[in-house]
């Protein structure tokens, strides 16, 4: 898949699970669940035990999913799980050398940024989306509408306290997408290896993010 595919379906789905686990098995049984609920997009953490290897796991095993890196602190580590499949990169903090590698590499870049000086840099550095990240913390939906007056050809990922109330808010508010972790991963539901919870929820999620979008049209 091309990095143009790779941004089209970002944008067609507007929700990209983190899979924030404890271990490489609870990771890949957390991807698939998501994978099999309709989002076949997926962040896998570099905080994950063995996270390099679980990239190419889920690659070789899921030909049809998009399995990006996350949570990326040194560019060493981007080559890596480039050369395990990665086709995304993205970062909780804003790092110009890893944008560089993926630019150099030929991958969507998703970097971290909070303020309107790195969203801007991150921007004119190549990002292809722009992560604003703690974004809760920051305003919410009304941080992501005051980005959007200035930057309206930014495309801007709200990242950090997404969930079922919100969400919807998000996108309404300008948000080409969101990232999600537990609210849409229950700790609980991978305890128990219940695939059809995680369905579930992929599908109301999915189903709130199409209805913002046609709101925001009207």
């Amino acid at each position: 898949m091309t990095k143009q595919e790779v941004c089209a379906r970002i944008e067609e789905l507007g929700i990209i699970p983190s899979v924030r686990m404890y271990s490489a098995e609870d990771a890949i049984f957390a991807a698939e669940a998501v994978a099999g609920g309709g989002i076949q997009i997926m962040e896998v953490p570099m905080t994950i035990p063995g996270g390099v290897k679980v990239i190419q796991e889920l690659v070789r095993r899921n030909p049809k999913m998009i399995v990006g890196a996350g949570t990326l602190f040194e560019v060493e580590l981007a080559h890596r799980c480039l050369d395990a499949g990665a086709q995304f990169l993205t970062s909780t903090g804003l790092d110009l050398d890893i944008v560089g590698a993926g630019l150099k590499n030929g991958v969507a870049v998703l970097p971290g940024a909070l303020t309107p000086t790195e969203i801007m840099t991150a921007f004119k550095a190549g990002a292809d989306f722009v992560k604003v990240f703690p974004c809760s913390q920051a305003g919410g939906p009304s941080y992501i509408k005051a980005l959007k007056a200035p930057y309206p050809q930014i495309p801007l990922i709200a990242s950090g306290g997404v969930n079922q109330q919100t969400i919807g808010d998000f996108i309404l508010a300008g948000a080409s997408a969101v990232g999600m972790g537990a609210n849409l991963i229950p700790p609980e539901a991978i305890h128990r290896r219940e695939p059809g919870w995680i369905h579930e929820l992929a599908h109301r999620y999915l189903g709130i993010v199409k209805q913002a979008r046609a709101q925001r049209k009207t």
